[in-house]
């Protein structure tokens, strides 16, 4: 009999805002950007002293990442060429924050899931790529606004903010310290991309997700156990933000782009796909599992080219949809969220007692892993 964390995930919810913005419309305001830059350098261009920039084609982010499609807060500043930054105003302290709202949007629906009203949650963990405040903890305006009563904490792990979070979750429920634990994970990714940059305006969606973690005791049957979890950082500066509260103290940098999401795509990709493919066979190896026994892996979603080759060189073939499901194409890279989105998605089918893992891996380099078995 394999150990178990004794706690598991009794339910799951998603939510995006409504407003699409496809990869054709995002490609036609980006271009006028484009070509308007280069016609204002069109002496540097020519004297070799400035690069003329390249425009983006629907082609070229669908063959780059495999996405097509994504959802933002707004895309009025989006695709604003004098602007290229989403509107989303300031709301006053008493109300409700962007963030906050995405977070309990999506909780209701994992609470509804579990069969459980938000006041019994006593826990909340709240873990995205970025935060939009320092605090008072979003955590703890979420636990108020579901109506629960405990404890809050907001962390900020990259790419594994999520996986963290419900780690974090189990975690405390095995300590006693909770009895209805709620991971989440609001993803507004729209605010930290740089949308004129060519290598990346297309890869991020705006959604949010939500995990209930309960003792194994009263989870009800078709829950997922899980069964073990596994962290790892591994320190590099491929993926990186540098926005933060000291940006205003160098005014000459306030608002350089690497103040923004930017990464050396290619290093990582080279970098992630032998270290996550690594680390979760390790993960598998400790628990005495195969890889052929997970019935399904929900990777990080971040490439679709990315995702296929981690898991065939965990299961020594191309993966079918099922075995390693895609969310990119339709909700693009939601950092952080990728994975549990990917769950929320595709779990219901699955029989009673198989194995599944959930696997994110981005920047720090973060990874983390939970192995889960259906009840």
């Amino acid at each position: 009999m394999h150990k178990t964390t004794g706690t598991a995930i009794t339910g799951s919810g998603v939510w995006h805002p409504p407003t699409l913005l496809g990869n054709a419309e995002l490609c036609d305001a980006f271009n006028i950007w484009v070509r308007r830059e280069n016609e204002a350098h069109a002496a540097e261009i020519a004297a070799g002293t400035f690069t003329a920039l390249r425009e983006s084609t629907p082609e070229f982010i669908e063959k780059a990442s495999g996405i097509t499609q994504r959802y933002v807060v707004d895309k009025t500043g989006i695709l604003d060429p004098d602007r290229m930054i989403p509107n989303i105003p300031d709301r006053k302290d008493d109300e409700l924050s962007y963030q906050a709202e995405f977070a309990v949007n999506a909780a209701r629906r994992a609470l509804a899931e579990a069969q459980r009203e938000g006041k019994e949650v006593d826990m909340v963990v709240l873990g995205a790529a970025n935060l939009q405040r320092l605090y008072p903890s979003i955590a703890i305006e979420v636990l108020d606004a579901v109506g629960g009563a405990g404890f809050g904490v907001d962390i900020a792990l990259g790419c594994s903010s999520a996986t963290m979070a419900i780690t974090m979750c189990s975690e405390a429920v095995q300590l006693g310290k909770a009895k209805c634990a709620l991971a989440v994970t609001p993803e507004l990714t729209s605010g930290f991309i740089n949308w004129r940059d060519r290598d990346s305006h297309f890869i991020f969606g705006d959604a949010s997700v939500a995990v209930v973690v309960e003792p194994l005791d009263r989870a009800r049957p078709g829950s997922y156990e899980i069964l073990s979890t596994r962290s790892m950082g591994k320190f590099s500066s491929n993926i990186r933000n540098n926005g933060g509260y000291l940006n205003r103290c160098d005014p000459t940098r306030q608002f350089a782009d690497d103040k923004l999401f930017y990464q050396q795509g290619r290093r990582v990709f080279k970098d992630v796909v032998p270290l996550a493919a690594k680390f979760i066979g390790e993960h598998l190896a400790a628990e005495g599992i195969g890889a052929a026994q997970i019935a399904r892996f929900w990777l990080h979603q971040a490439n679709e080219n990315m995702n296929s080759l981690i898991a065939q060189r965990l299961l020594g073939r191309e993966p079918s949809s099922l075995e390693a499901p895609l969310i990119l194409s339709d909700l693009a890279n939601t950092a952080s969220a990728g994975s549990v989105i990917a769950f929320s998605k595709y779990h219901d089918d699955l029989p009673a007692g198989s194995y599944g893992l959930m696997a994110s891996f981005g920047a720090g380099y973060s990874l983390g892993s939970l192995l889960l078995r259906r009840t």
